[in-house]
């Protein structure tokens, strides 16, 4: 493609995406052609299916494993799943939890709080729902609802945004001088494939029950969203309890990338180092070095 060629080809996606509506019938060609590259993403190609069942059914036995040794030795695990609308959380919860046993380990998805939680300190609901010791605990969404949704879609205020930022790293702290071991990851997309997904759950029956309201109104602040979302990485980024960003997509990619974060950083026995440590670099990224490259476009 020439150089004129690209920019004839930029504008169109940006005139495309501008105009986009979830009720639409069919994806704009050129929102849909744009979706894989969008956001900088490092890859040409998916992954392949057959590499990738290889090595999640592997990483699955390694998660037995450490699960095995979090419940012998009373250790206490939170992951948190945090990060674009449509960025594959669930897809990537669902492969981390589908051979662990339920009764030590769960999911946390918390609906909109109650009006008691509201008048509640702001923590309180989430501090319920820590693992108790031989625990893994997986917070879709958590409280880091306050660092992004709340303030884009003006459900706090200002004031509560920044006494939020300022209180979560030292609430983390307090969770890992107790003992939890902390992992916090953030799935980031391309603005192109996160109107492909949102539009795919829109046209699927069988998706639908994934779009919320908020969904609908996500579509047009993708820019709020980056800017919040910079500043909440920024803010809580510690070395105690730092983020993991994942560029995300690639879902079979995402999946392998999540459960290697997680695994690679518990020390239980008998751990299949090369498999556990064969994370893609090209997607897989601290938020120093993601804030520094700009984030997503």
């Amino acid at each position: 493609m020439t150089k004129k060629a690209g920019k004839q080809a930029d504008e169109a996606l940006r005139k495309a995406i501008a105009g986009f509506r979830l009720d639409e019938p069919d994806l704009p060609p050129e929102i849909d052609e744009a979706a894989f590259r969008s956001g900088n993403y490092p890859h040409k190609e998916k992954l392949k299916s057959k590499l990738y069942e290889r090595d999640l059914h592997a990483l699955q036995i390694e998660l037995l494993k450490a699960q095995t040794w979090v419940k012998e030795q009373g250790e206490r695990v939170v992951v948190v799943f945090e990060g674009r609308d449509a960025a594959g959380k669930g897809g990537a919860i669902h492969r981390f939890t589908q051979h662990l046993s339920p009764r030590d380990a769960r999911v946390v998805a918390l609906s909109k709080p109650t009006p008691t939680e509201q008048g509640q300190w702001y923590f309180q609901r989430y501090v319920s729902q820590l693992p108790t010791k031989g625990e893994i605990v997986i917070f879709d969404r958590s409280w880091y609802n306050r660092g992004g949704v709340e303030p884009v879609m003006g459900f706090c205020t200002p004031e509560q945004t920044d006494k939020f930022l300022h209180e979560a790293p030292q609430f983390e702290a307090m969770l890992v001088r107790d003992g939890i071991r902390l992992f916090k990851l953030f799935l980031t997309i391309g603005q192109a494939m996160q109107l492909k997904r949102l539009h795919a759950r829109y046209t699927d029956p069988l998706k639908q029950w994934k779009l919320s309201p908020i969904d609908h109104k996500a579509v047009g602040k993708w820019d709020a969203y980056s800017e919040a979302y910079d500043r909440m990485l920024a803010a809580t980024d510690t070395v105690d309890t730092p983020w993991t960003i994942i560029k995300a997509n690639d879902k079979l990619r995402t999946r392998l990338a999540v459960i290697r974060a997680v695994l690679a950083n518990l020390p239980y026995p008998d751990k299949d180092e090369k498999l556990v440590g064969g994370q893609d670099g090209k997607i897989v990224l601290s938020a120093e070095h993601f804030l520094a490259n700009g984030g997503e476009i």
